[in-house]
């Protein structure tokens, strides 16, 4: 289990979240954020391109998975951006209170267990003026599409690293003491629509 975890499974989340289509939902809410940034779930670092340097300070990178962080080193050196490692889990973020100006949460929100619990931690760190922006997929509106995101769910999050197909994303930012304040939604192009229903936008605090 630990060479998937550390080896097999980082591979496979880095093809499947770099995608074209993943790629091009990135570049919606990355290049807004400022000042001091928290990337929850930074994974392989597929986020740093999308980045505008002037306006970011540094970045603190959440990620949890020792696997994911070797496989974000290329990404990082390429980048002119100062990276800063957090290795807990988004349910634990060691960071004094209001301390981030963006929060930056994509294609992360499927596979947090506790996610309640970290957006509380999110909001706590985000400055008052703060912003969250997201970038998630989850629970389809079609009803077919739901029936069968519920059907595969329980496998595929055994072998896609705890990732949940079928969340509702934009009550769970609610029920995490988020406004949201922008929510746009689609399905992505050339995917299949049980995994590929997006939200993007962004929140403030509640």
């Amino acid at each position: 289990m630990k060479f998937y975890e550390n080896y097999l499974l980082p591979n496979l989340i880095n093809c499947a979240c770099s995608s074209k289509p993943v790629r091009y939902q990135r570049q919606k809410v990355v290049p807004k954020a400022q000042g001091r940034v928290l990337e929850v779930g930074m994974g392989s670092a597929l986020n740093l391109p999308y980045y505008e340097a002037d306006n970011i300070e540094f970045i603190w990178g959440l990620e949890p998975s020792e696997g994911m962080r070797k496989k974000a080193q290329a990404n990082i050196q390429a980048s002119p951006l100062e990276v800063k490692w957090l290795n807990l889990p988004g349910e634990e973020i060691p960071l004094e209170d209001n301390r981030a100006d963006t929060i930056v949460l994509t294609f992360t929100l499927c596979s947090i267990a506790e996610w309640q619990a970290a957006l509380e931690q999110m909001r706590r760190v985000l400055k008052p003026d703060g912003r969250l922006l997201f970038a998630e997929h989850g629970k389809a509106p079609d009803s077919s599409v739901c029936r069968c995101q519920n059907l595969l769910n329980p496998a595929w999050k055994i072998i896609a690293g705890g990732c949940n197909l079928n969340r509702p994303i934009a009550e769970m930012l609610t029920q995490g003491g988020f406004n949201i304040k922008q929510l746009k939604t689609a399905y992505l192009p050339s995917t299949p629509r049980t995994f590929g229903f997006n939200y993007w936008g962004w929140a403030s605090k509640a």
